[in-house]
Parts: structure tokens; C-alpha cells; sequence
């Protein structure tokens, strides 16, 4: 694909600009068949800011004082019991970002506190389907903070990638390429919300009632570097939002910040890291676009200054187990 035949295309044009910043600390490239529009990107970034009065406790540092090192990855360290944190899901044609960030954390959570003995994948399509209201707007966008609570209040089922045939509720919205062109699988718009369905898939070994896992009590972190990074060091990884500009798309390698381009909403996504690149300090992240996106479907964002307002949105909680 040349990008001198699209120089207007809404994302691609953002990808030069970048690339010929010679301070720039990451590179762009072509993520998305020109084919998809900046209103299909805009659909996927479901992240929608807490109404009024609705918020969850805060979680701070407290009184405790640890060494934390300067770079850690959840994957180097819980890879081998925990496969989950290695994952990259796929939340297709809808804006379920909101509810991948946190059902993935909640899998990995559930995993890494039971030191890998309980590997079940929370199920992004029960949280989708059932919150509700009460989360949002299922594929039209929802609260992150409003997925931990509904998982402490009412439980979440299990449930793997689409056409996995993993736990109780697998994702129904089919996986299609964003990234490939002249493709037979195409993305269009934004798809409508599944029906919630309380009852698990043909042949699966539990009811629906039965396979449901709860969260304790659900809190935000304090926006603060060091206690971000406490809480995915004794924890597990956490939910964030934070603001995509239109050059986020491009993004290949390299410490994201942002250079050019208009706001296209919040977008959630899951925490599971930090380190420092040539310098910079930087979060590790998984995007929920599959792995033909960025950095095999993960990036690294500015750490330390709430860029984006990735260090504003942190919301988690630990499993019952």
C-alpha cells in the first residue's frame, strides 16, 4: 500500500508526520486497510467518562514502602502459569473496549492469585451482553468502573475468544480484518449489542448460575505513578482509559506520545507493565485489536505524566477465590 496514494486518508496522513519528527520516540506505520473509515476507528474507542457522582473508592499507596524494580513485564513472570497474560483479544466490531479491559485483567487476576491453578477466561460477552445500563451502552461504549462493580455485584461467567468454544459464554461478535486489503472478511460499522443470554453454550459442563465468578469489592488507583506500579506488581495487571488522538492508529514501536491529530474518544484497554526505552519511561500495554495491530497488539505509552490520562483512569479489583 503506498501512502502517497492516500494523503488524505484521515489516519494514514498522520503517519509521515511522525515518522519525520526526528525526536519522535515511536515510529508509525499502516495498521488499517485504507478501506476503514475514521468513524469505524472512533466506534471501537467505547470508553465513556463516569457520570456524575458514580465513582469507586480510591486506592492509594498507603503507609508501605517496597523496592519496585525500574522494568517489569507481567508476561515475564507469570507467562508460563498464566497463558492469559499473554493474550491479545479481539473485540471486533464494537465498542467493547470497556469490557475487554477489565474482563482481561479479571482473567489474569483470577490466575495469577490462585498461582495459576485457576486459568478460566472471564467472558467479555456476559459482561457486554448483561450489565446493561448500568455499564453504558454495550457496543456503543461503557464505564470501565461500572465492569468491576457489576463483576463484585452480580459475577461474570466464563468465556474464551470467538469461535473458541471456551468456557460458558464465548465473544459472539465475529473477528474481522481491520488490517488486511481487498480482504473476505472485512470490518464494517459498529455491530448492535448482543442479547444477554443467562445460560452457557451447547455441551459446556456447568449452568450459567454455577460458573459465575465474583470480584471483591472493586476500587480506582490513585493516579499516581508508583502506585500504579505497585498495584500491577502485588496484584496483577489493571484496567486504564485514556484519550486516542488520530495518530494513536499508526503506532508500531517505540514509547507512544501523542503528535498530531483530533481526540477520537477514550478507549480501554488493559495495564500489565513498565520500563524505560532509550530514556523515556513508559507503561506496557495490551490493545484488544488483535495481533496484526502495533507491536503485536501491544504498545507502550508515556509513563509518569498522565499522557493521554492513561494515569487518571486505573480502575481494578481482586477475584474471590
Amino acid at each position: 500500500m503506498s501512502l502517497q496514494s492516500f494523503p488524505d486518508h484521515e489516519i494514514l496522513k498522520h503517519i509521515e508526520v511522525v515518522n519525520g519528527n526526528p525526536k519522535s520516540t515511536w515510529k508509525a506505520g499502516v495498521n488499517f486497510d485504507e478501506n476503514i473509515s475514521l468513524d469505524y476507528i472512533k466506534g471501537l474507542c467505547g470508553a465513556l467518562e463516569s457520570p456524575p457522582g458514580k465513582s469507586l473508592p480510591v486506592k492509594g499507596m498507603g503507609n508501605v514502602w517496597e523496592p519496585i524494580p525500574v522494568n517489569y513485564d507481567t508476561r515475564t513472570k507469570w507467562g508460563e502459569k498464566c497463558p492469559s497474560v499473554l493474550e491479545v483479544r479481539d473485540q471486533g466490531s464494537c465498542g467493547s473496549c470497556w469490557a475487554f479491559g477489565a474482563t482481561e485483567a479479571m482473567t489474569d487476576r483470577l490466575c495469577i492469585n490462585t498461582n495459576g491453578e485457576n486459568q478460566a477466561h472471564i467472558s467479555a460477552e456476559d459482561l457486554l451482553s448483561c450489565c446493561g445500563f448500568e455499564c453504558g451502552f454495550g457496543c456503543q461504549g461503557g464505564y470501565p468502573f461500572a465492569a468491576w462493580s457489576y463483576y463484585q455485584n452480580d459475577g461474570i461467567v466464563s468465556g474464551g475468544a470467538w469461535h473458541s468454544k471456551k468456557g460458558c459464554e464465548p465473544y459472539l461478535i465475529p473477528a474481522c480484518d481491520h488490517h488486511v486489503p481487498k480482504s473476505k472478511n472485512p470490518c464494517s460499522g459498529i455491530l448492535p449489542t448482543p442479547e444477554c443470554k443467562t445460560q452457557c453454550r451447547d455441551g459446556y459442563n456447568k449452568t450459567y448460575d454455577a460458573d459465575k465468578h465474583h470480584g471483591k469489592p472493586a476500587y480506582s488507583v490513585e493516579a499516581n505513578e508508583f502506585t500504579i506500579m505497585r498495584e500491577i506488581y502485588k496484584n496483577g495487571p489493571v484496567e486504564g482509559a485514556f484519550t486516542v488522538y488520530a495518530d494513536f492508529p499508526n503506532y508500531k514501536s517505540g514509547v507512544y506520545i501523542h503528535q498530531t491529530g483530533q481526540a477520537l474518544g477514550g478507549h480501554a484497554i488493559k495495564v500489565l507493565g513498565w520500563g524505560v526505552e532509550k530514556g523515556t519511561k513508559y507503561w506496557l500495554v495490551a490493545n484488544s485489536w488483535n495481533y496484526l495491530w502495533g507491536d503485536k497488539g501491544f504498545f507502550k505509552i508515556l509513563r509518569g505524566v498522565n499522557h493521554c490520562g492513561i494515569e487518571s483512569g486505573i480502575v481494578a479489583g481482586m477475584p474471590q477465590v
